[in-house]
């Protein structure tokens, strides 16, 4: 091996140590119970999840520096055993499944990969990314057994041979491996798994696996960092009714790591030991890689998710002691074609994580960069966060989590504000000089929580000014942080000796410096004129667009739709294996009503314009089909059908859109926003062009 790990205790805490030997253009990695370190350097990242088999490959290399712009630091990505061996034997790697070739992009752009290998992925992929003629093998799946690790090796060789020569110590960009996902059996199986890469030649600075559910039994510490995560609402969850669930625990600042929302259709959570945390979990650095920046829509249930809810449990996660955001997803996408004639999409009905129904195709997920590369709104909000921890990362990441609030709330409880304190070695209310961050969070998703008045917060000794904190007010405080004593606005990035800070909206900007000054109740003035010496105040639209150079969108040009057909007499929804609503089948889609859509208002423009076909429609649920070929499909939401038309098949100018009536008393569950008005009809369909390219 060019590489050696060796455990090493560091003030009483192991620490896992990767030395590269050879090639020196990537930093020696080392992690300890606080954060990952770059020759020695802590650093606190953003990693997003992309699955570069759901995006064309010609548009890897522009989604990759989206997502640079946006603040990710670390790519995630599934490898989908049956996207690469659908068929025993023969593997894929061609086309949108070059593995190598969106390695080859992420080392351009210097991008640190964390590749997800599975053999279990889930990610809503048919039977979690098992192939079919798996099962059929007669052994037992996800264990230590002869038959199924010898398919793994295989899968682990063929992997490596995209990977080969592209790892961190040969100056590439894969930094770590995940084995499986979502595994609660014993950690023994997860061992012969790691056995298996090493062995196979994968050698990098660390692996992961999910730190949910409990293991039955553990894994040696060091081996595998446990990475953790939170999601506003489930697509998963049987109840159909709003709020189900415990998701509203994401929004509270709270010690114990892991969730007991994620993955309840698979999981039953009720037998874990307190907190469901592990004995060691302290002792490993505090990490997420399944933060949800969105959610995917399930045919029974389909949530709405608020730009503010990805922020707060961004925000929460921090203030909580964690040092590494990982968002899954941060860029949507679509499944691909299949070489069997069978569908990719997980349904009620696939041999392996058969729980719900998703689209065939459509995996937008609601994440900031959607299934197009477009920029959502929750790309923006969650910039600001981003910049901060890459500025700020060394300083807030030794710091440790102090919770002065109740961490045990219920659905709603609005008694009081939540917040919490990271400060150096636990001060929270001692030696005035020490360092500090103050995270607010007055949000939690769909309820009204009030706004607090006569606010008093303190970390380190230092009391900032009594204040009202607004209503859905996210923030975080610095506290003796670059010549500032304390400040009601919230540091953003520091660049070239200048400091930026972003106003709370509805908190006046109070900052007092360590020289003695205070600004009171400061107005933003923007990237031109500091407010004071190298301190620049802006407003939050400002901080959200800092360092961007892009355009907005451009013209919409509404489209000629014709209807053709009518619906015929509506299904009965029944419900599936599952237990839950059951997504149309085939049969029933040749009921939808029919509709043609023109495409002649489509510009003859250069290709570095991109154009998007939206639909807002009045129904169930919608297809999209150019020449008889399903190429977009959409669960109505109360989000628009999109679809890139860049990506169209050569020829023609028209298309066909199907919808299927919404029936009255549904048995799913359809958000505020969505139109549940029975029957079907479209209401707009327009194309919209993107100038940010």
């Amino acid at each position: 091996m060019n590489l050696f790990a060796k455990i090493m205790v560091v003030g009483g805490v192991s620490l896992l140590m990767a030395t590269p030997v050879g090639a020196k253009e990537n930093p020696e990695v080392t992690w300890d119970s606080h954060s990952l370190m770059f020759d020695g350097r802590r650093i606190c990242p953003v990693m997003g999840e992309v699955h570069y088999s759901r995006l064309p490959a010609n548009e890897w290399q522009q989604e990759v520096r989206k997502m640079k712009e946006g603040g990710v630091t670390i790519i995630a990505t599934y490898v989908f055993w049956n996207h690469i061996e659908e068929q025993e034997g023969i593997f894929r790697w061609d086309g949108q499944r070059n593995l190598r070739r969106f390695l080859d992009i992420c080392r351009e752009e210097k991008m640190p990969v964390v590749l997800r290998l599975g053999p279990f992925c889930h990610g809503e992929v048919r039977n979690g990314g098992i192939p079919d003629w798996v099962f059929a093998k007669g052994c037992k799946l996800r264990e230590r057994n002869s038959v199924f690790l010898g398919l793994v090796e295989k899968l682990y060789r063929q992997i490596f041979t995209q990977v080969q020569g592209l790892q961190w110590k040969d100056g590439g960009p894969v930094i770590a491996a995940q084995f499986d996902n979502e595994y609660r059996g014993r950690g023994e199986y997860l061992m012969a798994l790691k056995k298996i890469a090493i062995e196979t030649g994968f050698d990098l600075p660390f692996y992961t696996r999910t730190g949910w559910p409990q293991l039955s039994t553990p894994v040696p510490f060091g081996e595998m960092l446990p990475l953790y995560g939170d999601y506003a609402d489930g697509f998963w969850d049987k109840d159909i009714s709003e709020c189900a669930g415990n998701y509203y625990q994401a929004f509270n600042f709270k010690s114990p790591r892991p969730s007991t929302a994620i993955a309840t259709d698979q999981f039953d959570y009720s037998q874990q030991t307190a907190n469901g945390q592990e004995p060691t979990a302290q002792n490993y650095p505090y990490f997420t890689c399944e933060l949800g920046g969105g959610m995917a829509t399930a045919y029974h249930r389909r949530p709405f998710i608020y730009p503010e809810d990805a922020l707060s449990m961004a925000v929460v996660k921090l203030g909580s002691g964690s040092n590494l955001l990982g968002y899954y997803m941060y860029h949507g996408g679509t499944n691909p074609e299949s070489s069997t004639g069978i569908t990719l999409n997980e349904t009620q009905r696939t041999l392996g994580t058969a729980n719900n129904d998703l689209p065939v195709k459509n995996y937008d997920f609601q994440a900031p960069l959607g299934e197009f590369g477009q920029k959502n709104e929750v790309y923006y909000t969650l910039r600001p966060l981003h910049l901060f921890m890459h500025d700020f990362g060394e300083v807030l990441a030794p710091m440790e989590a102090a919770f002065p609030a109740p961490q045990d709330l219920k659905k709603g409880e609005d008694t009081g504000l939540r917040w919490a304190v990271r400060s150096e070695k636990g001060k929270l209310n001692s030696e005035k000089s020490a360092s500090a961050f103050i995270f607010v969070n007055n949000y939690e998703r769909l309820q009204n929580l009030s706004e607090k008045k006569n606010v008093e917060l303190e970390a380190c000794g230092v009391k900032l000014p009594k204040m009202t904190i607004p209503v859905g007010c996210v923030a975080i405080f610095p506290v003796n942080i670059e010549g500032i004593r304390y400040a009601t606005a919230q540091l953003v990035a520091k660049r070239e000796g200048r400091i930026y800070m972003m106003q709370i909206p509805g908190v006046p900007t109070t900052i007092a410096l360590q020289n003695g000054k205070t600004l009171k109740n400061v107005k933003a003035k923007g990237v031109e004129k500091p407010i004071y010496d190298n301190i620049y105040l802006l407003s939050q639209k400002e901080a959200e667009h800092l360092f961007l150079s892009e355009k907005v969108e451009g013209e919409s040009v509404k489209c000629e739709v014709t209807k053709v057909k009518e619906a015929a007499t509506l299904r009965m929804i029944e419900k599936g294996p599952a237990r839950v609503a059951e997504a149309p089948s085939e049969q029933d889609w040749a009921a939808a009503a029919v509709y043609l859509i023109n495409l002649s208002a489509i510009h003859q423009s250069p290709s570095a314009i991109r154009q998007l076909l939206s639909i807002s429609y009045q129904g169930d649920c919608a297809r999209l089909y150019a020449d008889g070929k399903l190429i977009a499909d959409h669960f109505q939401y109360g989000r628009p059908f999109l679809y890139g038309l860049w990506r169209l098949p050569k020829g023609g100018s028209e298309l066909e859109l199907r919808i299927l009536p919404l029936q009255k008393d549904a048995p799913v569950y359809l958000p505020r926003e969505a139109d549940k008005t029975p029957g079907e009809g479209v209401k707009d369909c327009s194309i919209v062009t993107l100038n940010e390219y």
